[in-house]
């Protein structure tokens, strides 16, 4: 019997048919909806090019009007955000070390005496452009800030100091990346993009690979405990983990000369964490899919906003305060300052360490997580 080269009727049964899987297959139709829906929230809400109330420091020597007039106008301005006042350089620049702080506004003593004798003092602005476009916009406004912060006050003999160059002289100390090289902030975040990728991509496989092979019957048979699973399934990856950090650094180094200022053993030591805590996600994913499909699909959904939300491609502090909420529970965020204050402030293990617990946190929960799913029955 011919059978008709087109037929509406097997055309249409066709797609009923891929209806009713998509409809059973609840997890692939979630992303289908939820992964359209996320990038829409977090491109259209939380991601911003133009961060403001960045974190500030103040150490100030003079308590003249002069000098509360530029912190006012500095204030007014969005950019900057007061949220200490230091009484020495040493203690600026351990909240600049820590990331605490994204600027140091630092006004001399005598600052408005010299102002009054047409003296032209200076005000030194440190900051941490670790993150050049984080600091760009706010280093870029704050010369036309301060030449007009103190026009209200600057009447009768004093109106002279108006003309240029201006009333204050402007001194701009980029610290940890001067030049505002763009590549020595990229290239050592590309270290925790590429572990989590590969790390949470790969062990998602891990359980639902042998579940659809059929060897999954061949574990269950043997004496080994769940948390013993999981250690055997992990520590292999943990070796590849360690020969792309190796890689990444090379590369960071002999390419594209990224300084490495600080402890690269440290780095190293503190990655075992990063590492162990992607890989647990992903042996956890590995337990909830019924397939690869379903497993690679919620890796995609965790490495998405891990990508957006870590300051990784757009400034951390330019987000609104839910979105850096969701973001500092990630252990991508953590660990991309932890690798930039290694290798670019020098930073040691004390400085690492409000970043280091809550990685270390989620390392933990991930792992129970992934222990108490893992199925000792094929049901």
């Amino acid at each position: 019997m011919k059978r008709h080269p087109f037929s509406p009727r097997r055309f249409w049964a066709m797609v009923v048919k891929e209806f009713i899987q998509m409809r059973r297959d609840r997890v692939t139709f979630g992303m289908m909806i939820g992964i359209p829906l996320l990038q829409l929230i977090l491109f259209g809400f939380a991601i911003n090019s133009d961060p403001k109330h960045l974190p500030t420091a103040v150490l100030s020597a003079d308590q003249g009007i002069f000098s509360r007039s530029l912190l006012f106008a500095l204030k007014n301005s969005d950019y900057f955000r007061f949220v200490s006042e230091v009484n020495s350089e040493a203690e600026a620049q351990k909240l600049l070390d820590g990331g605490e702080v994204q600027f140091v506004v630092n006004i001399p003593e005598n600052f408005s005496r010299k102002l009054m004798r047409g003296e032209r003092p200076t005000v030194l602005l440190e900051a941490d452009a670790t993150d050049p476009v984080a600091t760009g916009n706010a280093i870029s406004a704050i010369t036309t800030l301060i030449s007009s912060a103190m026009d209200r006050d600057l009447k009768g003999n004093l109106q002279r100091l108006k003309a240029t160059p201006g009333p204050v002289d402007l001194r701009l100390h980029r610290k940890y990346n001067p030049e505002g090289i763009t590549r020595f902030n990229i290239v050592p975040g590309l270290m925790g993009v590429v572990l989590t990728m590969t790390m949470v991509m790969i062990t998602a496989l891990a359980v639902t690979r042998e579940r659809e092979r059929g060897t999954m019957e061949n574990l269950l048979a043997t004496p080994a405990r769940p948390f013993e699973v999981m250690l055997g399934k992990i520590v292999p990856y943990i070796l590849v983990g360690y020969i792309q950090i190796t890689l990444i650094l090379l590369a960071a180094k002999l390419l594209f000369q990224v300084p490495i200022v600080g402890n690269p053993v440290l780095l190293y030591a503190v990655a075992l964490v990063f590492i162990t805590a992607n890989l647990s996600v992903g042996i956890t994913f590995s337990t909830l899919g019924q397939n690869q499909l379903q497993a690679v699909q919620m890796a995609f959904f965790f490495f998405l906003p891990s990508l957006l939300l870590s300051g990784f491609m757009f400034p951390f502090r330019g987000m609104p305060d839910w979105a850096q909420a969701i973001g500092s529970v990630l252990p991508l965020t953590h660990f991309l300052r932890i690798v930039r204050g290694i290798l670019l402030k020098g930073n040691g293990l004390i400085d690492i360490l409000p970043h280091l617990w809550p990685l270390a946190a989620f390392m933990a929960v991930a792992l129970t997580i992934g222990v108490k799913r893992y199925r000792q029955t094929l049901d």
